[in-house]
């Protein structure tokens, strides 16, 4: 890709090929009126499904002229690609967009968008088809070429997901205090090396260097802006029913995903209710187990799949019960009912670098140090403690073969009340 401004500018003066493509923006009022957002929706898929490439926006494609975006616009740009990315394309496309300052067609300074697009993994489809790029324009794929690209695709994810390269992301989007706190003393002294090593970067096609999925998800503050919906959305309802009318509390839990764990803990900590009884001395008797919410909220966070692209991590609790939703289906050939004997990780990596993650919060129980134990302890914990609290045991339920839900149930109130 692009990475200086000086090579785009030099790019953009010799005009499209298969990895340029050059877009005007127009408005309409407040509105963008070209190009049309199928269009650009089109473009962006046929790149994805092609090569890597750029796509600039605020330069005319036949005189190479920089028409530039108004400043005060360039965020409704910016909001309007990433729909555009979200919502348009399937599956949704993961691509970097960058607001660049550059000189103008009349000697001042005006800004562009760059788009950044990373040669998928995915086969995208777009309002137009299945479309890939040939020189400067993009063609429809014929059924035989499209057969055969899904199969390629389909074999560079034999990779695990979470040791995949984030093309859209940069090794600068790491935080070093978050990777050095994997570092031991027998760690490589070099960066790079230990990273590599630690598999939080790794090298594309190209040998360039990118963060992992997993260097993502353990080493910025904001995975989301990444990989979409790599967070928890936590809600909490004042009777039993799902109704935005009877919210108490709700939050997007976001940061690296043992910082995930521990504010989602504190979420359930803070908002769920403990019972108090006086005689003969005071007994508390919690809503529910904090120790199997830990372990709920772990297994969640370790085992969702994060290459589903729309959904998130819900945890939603009730005057009666805790839901919490995890995305992807039960890995390998493990079933609903063999979870409390089984065990089995679809990101192992993420699970390694877990179990190297001090606690840092209340243990609620636990006796371990590390946030993972990777002895597959925690769904007998999470269906034995919840049961001897409430008296129910909880239940795991596969939705649709695409989200599992577990339900813990609350322990009553000593008074009657709900």
């Amino acid at each position: 890709m692009l990475d200086s401004t000086d090579n785009l500018l030099k790019q953009i003066a010799l005009g499209e090929d298969s990895t340029l493509e050059l877009k005007a923006i127009e408005f309409k009022g407040a509105h963008i009126s070209a190009p049309h957002r199928n269009s650009l929706a089109d473009e962006m898929a046929a790149m994805a499904n092609s090569n890597t490439g750029v796509i600039v926006l605020g330069v005319d494609d036949k005189t190479k002229t920089i028409s530039g975006i108004p400043v005060e616009k360039i965020d409704t740009v910016e909001t309007w690609v990433r729909e555009i990315a979200n919502d348009q394309i399937t599956p949704p496309l993961l691509c970097r967009i960058r607001k660049l300052a550059v000189p103008s067609a009349t000697g001042g300074e005006t800004a562009i968008i760059q788009i950044d697009i990373p040669r998928s993994l995915f086969v995208h489809q777009s309002p137009g088809g299945y479309l890939y790029r040939i020189g400067s324009s993009k063609r429809q794929m014929t059924p035989d070429a499209l057969a055969r690209l899904f199969q390629q695709r389909s074999q560079a994810r034999i990779i695990r997901y979470d040791e995949q390269a984030v093309p859209q992301a940069s090794l600068d989007d790491l935080k070093t205090p978050l990777w050095q706190r994997f570092r031991s003393p027998l760690s490589p002294k070099d960066d790079r090396e230990f990273l590599s090593k630690l598999k939080l970067i790794t090298r594309d096609e190209d040998c360039n260097l990118y963060p992992t999925v997993s260097g993502i998800l353990m080493a910025t503050d904001h995975p989301a802006e990444f990989i979409t919906n790599a967070y928890i959305q936590a809600v909490v309802y004042r009777g039993t029913e799902r109704n935005a009318a009877y919210q108490l509390d709700a939050k997007d839990i976001h940061g690296s995903l043992d910082e995930q764990i521990r504010q989602a803990c504190l979420f359930v900590e803070r908002n769920m209710r403990v019972y108090a009884i006086k005689k003969p001395n005071r007994i508390d008797t919690p809503q529910f187990s904090l120790n199997a919410v830990f372990e709920a909220i772990v297994n969640a966070v370790a085992h969702r799949d994060y290459s589903i692209y729309g959904s998130k991590i819900r945890l939603h609790v009730f005057a009666d019960r805790l839901e919490l939703y995890s995305p992807g289906a039960i890995p390998n050939t493990m079933t609903v009912d063999s979870l409390p004997e089984r065990q089995s990780a679809r990101n192992e990596l993420l699970c390694s670098l877990l179990a190297k993650c001090p606690m840092n919060v209340d243990a609620y129980g636990s006796q371990r140090n590390f946030i993972m134990d990777k002895r597959g302890e925690g769904v007998p914990i999470i269906l034995t403690e919840s049961e001897h609290l409430s008296g129910k045991r909880p239940i795991y339920r596969l939705i649709d073969d695409a989200e599992l839900l577990l339900t813990l149930f609350a322990a009553p109130s000593p008074h009657g009340d709900t």
